[in-house]
């Protein structure tokens, strides 16, 4: 992906060196999140009512590399393009896009959804619609799961944004309640199709900052190794060496790519309804 010199987005927020501690009323808080704000988008809104206690954040001076300070750049100026893609989109349905914001933190970070470390991966939070990403994660996406390429790390970011998509369009509304009124397996399935719709908008982006002249060849299949990296079965398989398909909340490897790919082809929202799809 060409992106130095490019625009920087002006909507992130570094908090590195920022500790983010929070005593959660016995300990069920700092659980759930582990729990729900998974890999890649899981969604923590449902936990602003179960957090309790007292935040403190810790400052300390924090030096960071020339790699790090790059890669800051880098989502820096991916953010900048879905804001760009995403306002164009917006405006043509006769829509207003609001910006969200970029946290990126190391070791762990306080949100409206509570506390998280940086081993639940990157997450986008409805209740102060930020996104929060340790850099890190990076090293994670090439070493721990062979997704190497600045476009992997790209897909991860508008993965997010994708979510807060979903916020802006409403949609987010209606598959949260869902949790106090279906069964965790029931619920499990309202989950992937919420998240390969996030995968789908991160399509969409994609397609359009192709037509920006700024992707270059490989990018594309940089994406699907990500999305393909971290499906459901893959994850599984590795730490457990079986797949568990009803406690699937992402989709499987191949689902998200597919998605992805399909947000790429289209480029519209209207293409990614997943919740009407009768064949995922």
């Amino acid at each position: 992906m060409q992106w130095k010199g490019r625009r920087e987005s002006s909507n992130v927020e570094d908090r590195r060196g920022m500790s983010g501690k929070s005593m959660l009323g016995g300990g069920i808080g700092g659980i759930i999140i582990v729990l729900l704000v998974t890999l890649l988008g899981g969604n923590s809104g449902d936990l602003l009512n179960q957090i309790t206690g007292t935040v403190t954040g810790t400052n300390a001076p924090y030096e960071a590399t020339q790699e790090e300070q790059e890669l800051k750049e880098f989502v820096s100026v991916v953010l900048a393009d879905t804001e760009d893609v995403w306002s164009d989109i917006f405006k043509q349905r006769g829509m207003t896009y609001e910006n969200p914001t970029l946290v990126i933190y190391s070791g762990s970070v306080q949100s409206a959804c509570g506390t998280a470390g940086s081993s639940v991966g990157p997450f986008y939070c409805p209740g102060d619609r930020k996104l929060y990403i340790d850099l890190s994660f990076y090293d994670e996406l090439k070493q721990k799961f062979k997704a190497p390429g600045d476009f992997a790390m790209a897909y991860v970011v508008a993965h997010e944004v994708g979510h807060h998509v979903q916020t802006l369009l409403g949609t987010s509304d209606k598959v949260m309640p869902q949790r106090e009124k279906v069964s965790e397996a029931e619920y499990n399935k309202y989950s992937v199709r919420f998240e390969l719709q996030a995968d789908y908008y991160a399509g969409v982006w994609a397609k359009h900052d192709q037509g920006k002249g700024v992707l270059e060849e490989g990018d594309i299949e940089e994406a699907l190794t990500a999305a393909s990296a971290v499906g459901d079965d893959t994850l599984q398989k590795q730490a457990q060496g079986y797949a568990v398909p009803e406690s699937f909340t992402h989709g499987t490897s191949e689902q998200r790519k597919r998605w992805f790919y399909k947000g790429y082809q289209n480029g519209t929202i209207e293409g990614g309804d997943t919740f009407h799809e009768a064949q995922l």
